[in-house]
């Protein structure tokens, strides 16, 4: 896989506002690196991805720096939005958010087969003025 292919896949991803799973691997996995969570597959990777971005917020993804290598892609930016749903036991506060984050992925025959995902969850709950809570 070549840099250019890896940009062009990593590039139809972001534009479509992480909706596009076309683009994920059939084993594709997502691990958030902060708690060890993980997304399986396009429908599981899909589900997070939605609660994330129109559940427990209304968020998009702010890219400030893509780093491509032959199947290897580092995104850097910021997660930003409005809490309007639970979140880590947190009920909607109606605070916007802009969290520093991080994603590494792994590519495979022009598809995302892993995705690392390094979100700043202090700066999150600081922005929300909460700690998470324990799910009973």
């Amino acid at each position: 896989m070549s840099a250019e292919s890896t940009r062009a896949v990593i590039q139809r991803y972001m534009d479509s506002k992480h909706s596009d799973m076309s683009v994920m691997a059939d084993d594709v996995v997502f691990t958030h690196m902060a708690s060890g969570d993980e997304h399986n597959g396009p429908d599981g990777v899909g589900k997070m991805l939605h609660y994330m971005y129109q559940v427990a917020f209304d968020a998009d993804a702010e890219f400030t720096n893509l780093v491509v290598a032959d199947g290897k892609a580092v995104l850097e930016g910021y997660f930003a939005g409005k809490h309007i749903g639970e979140f880590a036991g947190i009920p909607a506060t109606g605070k916007n958010v802009r969290v520093p984050i991080c994603i590494v992925y792994d590519l495979d025959n022009d598809r995302i087969r892993r995705g690392r995902v390094y979100m700043e969850m202090p700066v999150m709950f600081a922005q929300l003025g909460e700690q998470p809570r324990a799910v009973e």
